[in-house]
């Protein structure tokens, strides 16, 4: 499902991102990606979903090598990866359904088709009765299952989630996980980048670590620290 192979990233002003990553996620997989701030968490997804590309190595997803997309072709890719960001992105004088529906519209789905997977998606993650609203009227786990929404309307296979509960509060954070962790039993891979020690020593899934832009655990039914 999502291979990386002997991936490096380096950026103009001499940082290293990453180096020489050799990671294989498998299909319908849930892992966290943990490690400190600047360990190339978010770079790695970004490399996913082409907003990045690599400056060395291959980075192969549902046996698509992404560095070798045309820029025209990298929309088609990610109609297959829902994203999920921390600062959620939602677009602020349009409504949660309006929100969800967009990630419809730009392709070109028909009317019918919008209303019934938007209000399916939003219905999974339990905010038909927020669908008027906009997001400034929104909590902030509101928000996020808003975003999560609009992640998964497309029913794509793959999911990433960067930091998804690092702006909510305790209960809420494991509500949102509780929420990944449904979306991952229906077929979705899921690909988690977090901070937080107690979701992920909970849940003991498959742990990534990165440290310094390297892979240095790879664990199953993983803690978030050894």
């Amino acid at each position: 499902m999502i291979e990386l192979i002997n991936v490096s990233k380096n950026y103009p002003n001499g940082i290293d991102a990453l180096h020489d990553i050799n990671l294989t996620i498998g299909k319908e997989e849930f892992v966290f990606l943990v490690g400190s701030s600047g360990a190339g968490k978010t770079t790695l997804l970004k490399l996913l979903y082409r907003e990045e590309i690599p400056t060395a190595g291959r980075v192969v997803v549902d046996r698509v090598n992404v560095v070798e997309l045309n820029p025209d072709q990298v929309p088609y890719l990610r109609r297959n990866i829902g994203v999920v960001f921390q600062d959620f992105k939602l677009l602020p004088k349009r409504t949660v359904y309006e929100n969800v529906a967009f990630a419809l519209r730009v392709t070109g789905a028909p009317r019918s088709t919008i209303r019934r997977k938007a209000m399916q998606s939003l219905e999974l993650v339990g905010m038909l009765r927020r669908v008027n609203s906009f997001p400034d009227e929104l909590s902030g786990g509101e928000k996020q299952r808003a975003c999560i929404a609009r992640a998964i309307v497309n029913n794509p296979p793959i999911l990433l989630a960067d930091e998804p509960t690092g702006n909510l509060d305790p209960t809420t954070s494991w509500d949102i996980l509780q929420l990944l962790d449904k979306i991952n039993k229906r077929n979705t891979t899921v690909v988690v980048a977090t901070h937080n020690k107690s979701i992920v020593d909970e849940m003991k899934r498959r742990v990534v670590e990165l440290e310094g832009g390297r892979l240095v655990r790879d664990q199953q039914l993983g803690m978030y620290n050894v």
